[in-house]
This record gives structure tokens, sequence and C-alpha cells, in this order.
């Protein structure tokens, strides 16, 4: 380990990990409130104005409040301001949305024409009566897609599940601010993937350090240059690993929450516009905890993967280049329409980095005759994978030629 934090290399990736880190906070904490004169604010103070706004309508999402939400909704289209064709009086208009905005784009997603489609204007036809198809909404669109534009995407037991996941989620939904989540997902997958590569860059050189300074065969030839020392590398890289990923991902959790809020943490994953679709019914806390947990069994498996060719090729120039292959080649193949390369995508590591994101897609796989999302298979597929890295590079570097 002090041989990796010694190099200047390393202290300048932490250096440029920590400026990136501290972009991304910025980015996620970049969050504008409309005050009543139709003036975008931004701070601390326009977080709290929003927060205030939209905790006013928290509570049970049932008939009557989404009866309220769009009865509220209409008073404000009817204002002069709302149909008003000058800019400045329209952000006044949309200044009094802004605490039902929320709840308003989930109407817009449950009363869409098409699954896939959108209109940001749908909530505004909407009438206090068509609240109670709600719910029902949701359902009947997935069950149009499948039996349509989805028809030959999955198969007939497939298509079961996913009804069934739909028909399971419980109603009405819990519904509070959760604008301090919603900005924290949307860019913490940037924050795991740059933590990643960074950390291939470190752990690129711990198996290939002795042959790039030509001193192998004295590390060999030491009483416990086979054994204990090969046993020092892997711990090395765990540690490494262990103490930068977790640091770097709570302080952006931590800087994030505390400034927008970790309101919402028991709200289910639905009553958020981006989570709407998904069939996986789980909580917001449940899908951090899912996001972080995995992307720290992607950062595990693509390190161990990253030392492995280390030691197999005695290069860290070849080892670096493995975690953006796996990180970013799949983004070139996802452009392929077919489902078995689909099939294939879903499974690799790179989804466990991006698990925020992976729970909105339907990757489903049959595993013991049942249909399972990928989301399960990922996390257990790649920590056995991990752990087995573990005997694997052992083996590969105990037997190393001297050269």
């Amino acid at each position: 380990m002090k041989k990796v934090f010694a190099k200047a290399g390393t202290k300048i990736a932490v250096i440029v990990l920590l400026a990136i880190l501290g972009v991304t906070c910025g980015f996620a904490m970049d969050v504008s409130y409309v005050n009543e004169n139709g003036e975008a604010e931004n701070g601390y103070a326009a977080v709290r104005q929003l927060r205030e706004k939209q905790k006013e309508w928290s509570g049970i999402l049932d008939e009557e409040k989404l009866q309220k939400v769009i009865e509220e909704n209409q008073r404000i289209s009817a204002t002069p301001q709302a149909k008003s064709k000058d800019y400045k009086e329209n952000n006044i208009a949309f200044s009094w949305r802004q605490g039902i905005s929320e709840i308003r784009e989930l109407l817009n997603a449950s009363f869409m024409d098409e699954f896939r489609s959108y209109d940001y204007y749908k909530a505004d036809t909407l009438m206090a009566s068509d609240a109670s198809a709600f719910y029902e909404n949701r359902t009947v669109l997935l069950k149009e897609w499948l039996s349509n534009e989805a028809k030959h995407q999955f198969s007939d037991v497939e298509k079961q599940y996913l009804v069934q996941k739909y028909e399971a989620l419980k109603i009405p939904l819990l519904y509070d601010y959760i604008g301090g989540w919603t900005q924290l997902f949307e860019y913490v997958s940037t924050v795991i993937i740059i933590t990643t590569l960074v950390l291939g860059y470190l752990v690129a050189g711990i198996f290939s350090s002795e042959f790039g300074w030509k001193s192998d065969a004295i590390f060999f030839t030491t009483v416990h240059g086979r054994n204990k020392a090969v046993v020092a590398k892997i711990k090395a890289g765990i540690s490494i690993v262990t103490m930068i990923y977790w640091p770097v991902i709570l302080l952006y959790s931590g800087i994030v929450l505390l400034y927008l809020g970790a309101d919402g943490a028991v709200c289910p994953v639905q009553a958020d516009m981006v989570g709407w679709k998904c069939f996986y019914n789980i909580q917001v806390w449940q899908k951090y905890l899912l996001t972080v947990v995995g992307g720290y069994i992607g950062c595990l498996f693509i390190s161990f993967l990253t030392m492995l060719v280390s030691a197999k090729t005695k290069s860290a120039v070849v080892a670096v280049m493995l975690p953006f292959i796996l990180i970013f080649i799949p983004s070139f193949l996802g452009n392929i329409e077919s489902p078995v390369i689909n099939k294939v995508l879903g499974l690799l590591p790179d989804r466990l980095l991006q698990i925020s994101t992976a729970l909105g897609y339907f990757d489903l796989y049959k595993v013991g005759g049942k249909v399972i999302g990928a989301i399960p298979i990922l996390l257990v597929l790649y920590s056995v994978l991990t752990i087995l890295h573990v005997p694997i590079i052992y083996q590969e570097y105990q037997h190393k030629q001297i050269n």
C-alpha cells in the first residue's frame, strides 16, 4: 500500500477523484426554486422553500388527495398567468405548481396514451373524477405494451411475471418530498464509475511493479516471496478499494442529503417519476442500499480482474485498460437491437455500477424454472466471482516465472 500511495500518479489520481467528486456534488445540489415573482432562486434557502412547498402534499396518495391535486392544477391552469404568452407570467404560474409538481408528473405518467410515451401537459386535461383510475392505469398501460410493442420481447411467463409484480405494488402509495434522493440517484452512478476507474489505475500495478522494476528475481527468491507476500498484495488490493470506495460514496451521499434533505426514504420508489415503471417493489432507502452495495461489489470485481490481468501479463498498462473496456463497451453494444445481446448486456458488471438506473430496466431471466429480475442475479453472481478471484490470483502470481 505504501508503494501504491507513494507514486506521484496515485496522488494525482486521488486529487482528480476528489475534484470530480466536488463538481458532481455541485451538480447534484443545483436545485432551483421559482418565487412568486417568477424569478429563479438557488442556494440553500431555495432548497428549503421548495421542500416546504412539497411537504404540504406529503402523506398517503389516495384518490382524495389525487383529486385535490388535479383540482389545484386546474385552478392554476385557469389563471391569466398560466394562459399568458409572456414567459415571466408563465413562470409565476409555475411557481404556484411547485408544491404539486412531483405528483403532477406521476399523473402524467399514469394517464399516458402509451406505456413509453410522455406528455408534460397531459395532467392539464384531467378531471377530478379521473383520479380513481390512477393506479389501475399503470397496469393497464403495461399490459397494452406487452401485447403490442413488446409482444416478441418477452415470453408469456415473463409477461405474467411483470404483470404480477405491478399488481403486487402496495397502494395507495406513501408520498413525500424526496428531492434529496432524486438528485443523489441522478449522479451516484457517475461517482461510482469514476471511483472504479481510479481504483483500477491504483491496483493495476500491485502485481506488475516488480517486473517493471526488474526486481522480481529478488522478490520471488525471498523466504515468503511466493506465499505471504502474494497474500499481502491481495490484501492491499482489497484494502485500497474499500478505503477509497466507501469514504467517497458516503461523503457524496452525506453532502447531498444534508443539503437537500433525506425525507422520503421510506417511500416506495414508484412514488417518484423516475421509478414509476419500476417492477421492483422496494422503498427508496432499499434502492440506495442496493446501489452502493452493488457498486462496491462491481468495483471489487473489476479491481480484482484488473489485478489478475496485471499478474498474468506483468503489465500495469494492459491491466489499467480493462476497467474502461468493461464500463464503456456495453454502451456501444446497447445500440444493437437484439434480444440475445440485451440478455448478455443485462448481466455485465457495468450494471452493478449503475443499479439506480438498472432498476428501471426490464431485464428478466429464468433461474430454476422461475423468472427473476437481473439485480438479484448480478449481486449473487459477482459476489461469487469476486471471491473466486482470490485463489486464482494467488495461484497465478505464486507460480510466476522470474525474468
